[in-house]
């Protein structure tokens, strides 16, 4: 930059220079924010904090039409991301699993791997990184036994990341529990199995990993908590409750603040929706943060759906992510099949998506390297 175009940058004012940075990509400004002290303030500014660009988010899911993946974008600041993967070789051939701070995890299609064979592929759509993970020593009978695979990452608190893969017994209408448990941690570049499980854990979504712990809900409505500890060593495996008078987080979703783990519940027959903190420095008590009025939202009170013989009940809407730095909700109206967002702060409903499903993760992305 020649001395001219210096003294020209350096007569705007802030307000006109905020007004140019939002208008660039996120990585853009993230290049930007190096070349001085003062533009690189603006950042944490809280007066220009709304009007620079976030890091792109948004809510994948498995594709349609042969895709492996799909991203709802919620961000005009994701033009570089590779929402359908298209960059990973051999990209038809694999199925999503999960997605994690950035990071995302596939394995190849049943039809064109044999059972023996299941191999997961991570990578990160934004910098179009990717890795192939080693084989587990053992593949399970697939008549005799279902697995649910989760991605672990969390880049606060570490920089390696974990698949958890979890084994349980299938007698051919039902699951019987896990029965093992095999962890693949990056930074030793292999599988770690842990046998020791009580067969009546069952587990189910949603789950969310951060400081290292993975939570996962359970179908007895519990949470179960499994902690890394070490490379090498199986992690620690505990259980605690939901908030008081919750037990059940199936339409419900979990979420992060400042680093501690959040839910967000349907309660009262889906009218409120409550969102509480866990606190995991004094026996893992839960404070509410937010209650949420859904029939002020909806503009219906009829949420709580009954079957002709009165023993099956289904909530119409599904609450599929929990965004608490940008105050924003994603819900799905199971009724209409649409993808919502409800502003925490303002109570205002906008629909994101027509025609929508309602197997949704959340996406945010991360630029690290792996």
């Amino acid at each position: 930059m020649d001395s001219k175009k210096v003294i020209a940058a350096a007569n705007l004012t802030d307000d006109l220079v905020v007004e140019i940075f939002s208008r660039v990509p996120f990585k853009s400004f993230c290049r930007f924010k190096c070349v001085c002290k003062a533009w690189l303030a603006f950042a944490s500014d809280p007066h220009y904090h709304r009007k620079l660009p976030k890091i792109p988010t948004g809510l994948f899911h498995g594709g349609n039409d042969g895709s492996v993946a799909e991203l709802v974008s919620m961000s005009p600041n994701d033009e570089e991301i590779n929402g359908a993967l298209t960059f990973l070789p051999h990209h038809e051939h694999l199925e999503f699993v999960d997605c994690c701070n950035g990071l995302v995890l596939c394995k190849y299609k049943i039809t064109y791997a044999s059972a023996e064979a299941c191999r997961f592929i991570m990578c990160n759509p934004a910098t179009r990184e990717w890795s192939s993970l080693p084989v587990p020593d053992t593949q399970p009978d697939p008549t005799e036994f279902v697995g649910d695979t989760f991605l672990a990452f969390d880049p606060s608190w570490s920089a390696q990341f974990y698949v958890f893969n979890f084994q349980e017994k299938f007698d051919g209408y039902w699951t019987l529990g896990i029965n093992k448990l095999e962890v693949f941690s990056s930074d030793l570049s292999t599988w770690i199995v842990d046998a020791a499980w009580s067969p009546f854990i069952k587990i189910c979504n949603p789950h969310h990993f951060i400081g290292g712990v993975l939570y996962v809900h359970t179908d007895g409505g519990d949470i179960l908590g499994l902690e890394v500890i070490g490379s090498g060593i199986p992690p620690r495996h505990f259980t605690f409750k939901l908030p008081q008078g919750h037990s059940d987080l199936v339409s419900g979703c979990f979420g992060q603040s400042l680093g501690f783990l959040q839910c967000a519940l349907p309660e009262r027959s889906g009218h409120t929706i409550a969102v509480f903190s866990l606190d995991t420095c004094h026996s893992y008590k839960w404070s509410l943060k937010y209650r949420l009025s859904m029939g002020n939202a909806f503009g219906r009170d009829d949420f709580l759906h009954i079957d002709d013989e009165g023993w099956y009940r289904w909530l119409d809407y599904q609450i599929v992510a929990l965004d608490s730095e940008r105050k924003v909700l994603s819900l799905v109206d199971k009724v209409q099949m649409k993808l919502l967002s409800y502003d925490i702060i303002t109570g205002k409903l906008s629909e994101i998506e027509d025609g929508c499903r309602t197997d949704y993760l959340y996406y945010v992305a991360c630029y690290s390297k792996l």
